[in-house]
Parts: C-alpha cells; sequence; structure tokens
C-alpha cells in the first residue's frame, strides 16, 4: 500500500477521436489535442429517460434540451514517489506504470522487479475478466520523435509479452500502441515531469 495517496475527482467528457497519434494533428492553434489515446474513451449510458416536454424542467422559451450524457467520476490514486498511478472510472480502470520501475534507461528489457509489478496488474485483470486489454507506452519529449516511438512500442510488447505469459488466456484481445511523447501528463521542462511521463499504461474495463 502507498504511504500516502493523493485523490482527487475529475469529470472527464469525452470525445471521439480520430485515428492516429497527436504528433501527426496539423499544427494549428484551433485543432484540440486529444487528452488520451484514440480507442480509450468511454462513457456510461444515462440512467433515466428525459423528456424534454416536461414542464417540471422549466426551460427558458425557445431553450431545448441536448443529448443526455453520463460523465465518468474518475478517482486517481498516486504512489507518494509517483512510480505507480491508478485511475478507476465507472468503467475502466488504468495502471500507469514509470518507466525507471520496469525498464534500465533506455532499454525494453524488463527488470526483476517489474515482472512482480505488472503480476499484480495481471491479477486485477483476471479479476475482472476483460475482453480487451489496452497496452501503451510512452516516453518524455528528450531524444528524437521516431526513437521514442520505437522505443515505447517496445517496452509496450514487453509488458504484453508478460502479461500473456502470466494470464495465459487465449480470450483476452490485446491493443498494443507507442505513442512516444504523445498524450503527457506532466511537464516535460523538468526532469520530475519527464519522469512521469515515462510510463507504460495497462487499461481494461471493469468487471460487472
Amino acid at each position: 500500500m502507498p504511504s500516502r495517496t493523493a485523490v482527487a475527482l475529475a469529470l472527464a467528457s469525452f470525445l471521439a477521436a480520430s485515428p492516429g497519434v497527436a504528433h501527426a494533428l496539423p499544427a494549428q492553434d484551433d485543432v484540440p489535442v486529444p487528452s488520451s489515446p484514440p480507442g480509450t474513451s468511454t462513457s456510461a449510458p444515462p440512467p433515466v429517460e428525459t423528456d424534454a416536454n416536461d414542464p417540471d424542467l422549466q426551460l427558458e422559451d425557445g431553450a431545448t434540451l441536448d443529448e443526455p450524457k453520463v460523465l465518468d467520476i474518475v478517482s486517481v490514486v498516486e504512489t507518494q514517489g509517483g512510480e505507480e498511478r491508478r485511475s478507476d472510472s465507472n468503467s475502466t480502470i488504468t495502471i500507469a506504470l514509470q518507466a525507471e520501475v520496469l525498464f534500465p534507461k533506455d532499454s525494453a528489457r524488463l527488470t526483476g522487479q517489474a515482472q512482480s509489478r505488472i503480476a499484480a496488474i495481471a491479477d486485477e485483470i483476471e479479476q475482472n475478466s476483460p475482453d480487451t486489454v489496452r497496452v501503451f507506452g510512452f516516453t518524455d519529449d528528450l531524444g528524437s520523435y521516431e526513437h521514442g516511438v520505437t522505443l515505447s512500442k517496445n517496452r509496450a510488447n514487453a509488458v504484453h509479452q508478460e502479461l500473456t505469459n502470466t494470464l495465459q488466456a487465449a480470450d483476452i484481445t490485446y491493443v498494443v500502441r507507442g505513442y512516444s511523447e504523445d498524450y503527457p501528463i506532466a511537464d516535460n521542462a523538468t526532469e520530475e515531469g519527464r519522469k512521469q511521463n515515462r510510463r507504460v499504461e495497462v487499461s481494461f474495463p471493469r468487471g460487472q
């Protein structure tokens, strides 16, 4: 258990992301960069039907209701040293491990302690019985973008291979990607921020 946790509640609105990664988007100030990798956005269904003609809603004349949606409440817990970051929503569990606890510097070879960390994630995957597991690798912005793509993909592949060796479940589909410096979770201007951005994220649907 972490000695201290920081818990933040955030409402995430989910927008459909086009294929590709943020680095490939046109360099225009008015083009929004997705806040998460493509394919990871989920949304819970509306719990009740809303009647747009209900007089109790007291809409102003001419106003109309937007399409109903439910925004996930996301709980984020991070260990004191930041080695592990966990995000729980109504529908998805995401566990991010810093690269330093998984790999030597600039390497995709798993360390001894990495295996126990990944085994703990595998146990949780088994408990939730998901159909799909996503394994995404990320780097900081040092070095070339192309090198970051290769390194982040190789690291994601290494974690994926360790998960499959541990789970040995033929009914799980894995989505493995390397996103280089795209989708940072901290400021790359400092070493502390770059350390947080060098990570591998494993995400999967929460069990019913």
